[in-house]
């Protein structure tokens, strides 16, 4: 799921969708309009999911999607070297994510713990774990 929306009004940290692939934007440039051109962006974003840097130069009036980002709480279950099966705290509905890959997240990763996870384009990803 995503909206469109015009390249102009983006900025460093928001989320666009660059090759299907949700992405947060590190770098945006902007260059003036030419003689005979209009003025276009330079867009480098890093996937969310896969952490691969992506790059994108459209002009500034394109119409560019944007992908709407569902933040929810959750709680581990359980967890196994691949998987980690959440709760949401709101609809109590439990499924399995996989493991994060930044060590920090990982190792703070037990039964019980409460997690902020992202729900992107029908992918879902522990971002951070809350509290201690």
């Amino acid at each position: 799921m995503s909206r469109p929306v015009d390249l102009g009004s983006l900025k460093d940290g928001s989320y666009i969708l660059i090759d299907g692939e949700p992405c947060r934007i590190v770098e945006y440039d902007k260059s003036k309009p030419g003689k005979h051109g209009a003025a276009k962006a330079r867009v480098v974003g890093i996937g969310v999911f896969d952490s691969v840097k992506r790059s994108l130069v459209l002009p500034v009036s394109t119409n560019v999607e944007v992908p709407l980002i569902e933040k929810k709480s959750g709680q581990v279950v359980s967890s196994n070297p691949t998987n980690v099966q959440l709760m949401d705290l709101e609809t109590f509905e439990t499924f399995d994510v996989p493991v994060p890959t930044d060590p920090d997240i990982k190792s703070k990763i037990v039964s019980g713990a409460e997690v902020e996870y992202w729900r992107v384009m029908g992918k879902t990803k522990i971002m951070r774990v809350k509290g201690g």
